[in-house]
């Protein structure tokens, strides 16, 4: 897990839409979609769409249409990953 990985972990401890993790990361967004997609590929984070309370499942083909529309949370594994490191 990269440092900046290790940091958006840090802000999904709740749902959290994409525009608020850009403002709290400081990240360009295609890096924060990046991170994000290497993240929902590992089972670290889980992700919302069209809102907060419906788990979508992650696609690598449909990802980047809805990426920055989406909410995002840590899953139990990344947390445990998270509280490890």
């Amino acid at each position: 897990m990269t440092d900046p990985e290790f940091d958006l972990l840090d802000e999904l401890y709740f749902v959290t839409p994409f525009r608020t993790l850009l403002e709290k990361t400081g990240l360009p967004a295609a890096d924060l979609e990046g991170h994000l997609r290497t993240l929902l590929e590992q089972g670290l984070i889980r992700s919302f769409w069209p809102d907060p309370d419906t788990e979508l499942a992650y696609e690598t083909t449909s990802f980047g249409a809805i990426a920055r529309d989406a909410s995002y949370l840590a899953s139990k594994e990344g947390l445990l990953q998270h509280n490890t490191r």
